[in-house]
């Protein structure tokens, strides 16, 4: 799942930069022989099956090129970040895909309490509902950062490790699954982990398909936020005007709330927030424009626990929001998605 990436696209790969033509077949790697003979010892499987899988797949240049960060990376902007996800594509894609699982996402939100539009948003941003789900061989990603990304090696050897389970336990070839270039499977972006961890049987048919089956993906977005802590019909993010620059120390704190609003507005910040509520204050910077601030409450960190990014979750939000606004009206391609809350952004 893509919510594990802002961590790993911090970490470079300088170290390792070379061909990977020049790496050894994962085979004539000991370190993949003592996995595989490890595996069997506490899972069970059979090591010499496991080995003739690791023949059929080489280490993959392409992965890690991508999960290097680049030579010269950007500065933060809400503003060339925001259109890549709230645009009229995904919002009128949105509404189609509410529309044709309408009875599916209210069993969801049913089951978990988190809202229609938050499903599908977070869908709409990994995958456009389905459409890009990856087309890397998922056990070939995973065995290259997992023997040749040093820094990361433990996480991804583990995403392996819970791989191969999940495939065994599904009756899944390891050889055929596609995904993304980091492992992430499926219209939800699941990391192996994650789908056995939080994902569910939301159809019914004795398994987690989240690849094909757009029921149990639906199910195990719910699921997933709703085991780390979403808070039913309690309020995402607001937005908030500051007299000037905030304290550092505001901006400092952690991303999980924890500034009481009611200090924040006697320090000037003017907000539609409780003052009772607590709060992380959440800033999208735009180099050269004024930073747009927002109050996030538990439940965008929760959103944040998908993908650990405030401009993820901020964009997740939005596009809920636009999408349920299209949806309220019944008019399709009418805004561009700016309207959150009421007012233009």
């Amino acid at each position: 799942m893509k919510l594990f990436l802002a961590a790993l696209l911090c970490v470079g790969l300088s170290a390792h930069a070379v061909a990977t033509d020049t790496l050894p077949a994962f085979t004539d790697n000991p370190a993949v022989i003592d996995f595989a003979h490890d595996l069997e010892q506490r899972h069970g499987f059979n090591s010499a099956e496991l080995l003739d899988q690791f023949a059929q797949i080489r280490p993959n240049r392409r992965v890690l090129q991508l999960i290097e960060p680049p030579a010269s990376p950007q500065q933060r902007s809400w503003e060339r970040y925001r259109p890549r996800f709230i645009n009229e594509r995904r919002i009128d894609n949105g509404v189609r895909f509410w529309q044709e699982h309408l009875t599916t996402l209210v069993r969801a939100r049913t089951f978990y309490g988190v809202p229609e539009e938050i499903i599908v948003a977070i869908i709409g941003v990994e995958t456009e509902y389905g459409r890009n789900t990856g087309g890397f061989g998922v056990l070939e990603a995973l065995a290259t950062l997992a023997f040749h990304y040093p820094r990361r090696a433990e996480f991804f050897r583990t995403e392996l490790e819970q791989f191969l389970l999940l495939a065994r336990e599904n009756h899944l070839d390891p050889l055929a699954v596609k995904g993304s270039f980091a492992g992430a499977i499926g219209i939800p972006q699941f990391m192996p982990g994650s789908q056995r961890r939080f994902g569910i049987d939301f159809d019914g048919d004795q398994r987690v398909d989240l690849s094909g089956s757009v029921e149990d993906a639906i199910g195990s977005v719910a699921r997933f936020l709703e085991q780390h802590g979403w808070q039913p019909s309690q309020p995402i993010a607001v937005p908030a005007n500051l007299p000037g620059q905030p304290d550092p120390a505001w901006i400092e704190a952690s991303i999980r709330p924890s500034l009481p609003v009611g200090q924040l507005q006697r320090q000037g910040i003017v907000t539609a927030a409780d003052p009772q509520a607590v709060v992380t204050l959440v800033d999208l910077v735009s180099p050269g424009k004024a930073t747009e601030y927002w109050l996030g409450f538990e439940n965008f960190y929760v959103i944040t626990r998908y993908n650990r990014s405030s401009f993820y979750a901020m964009s997740v939000f939005q596009l809920a929001e636009a999408i349920r606004q299209r949806m309220t009206s019944g008019v399709a391609g009418s805004n561009d998605g700016q309207a959150v809350n009421g007012s233009t952004r």
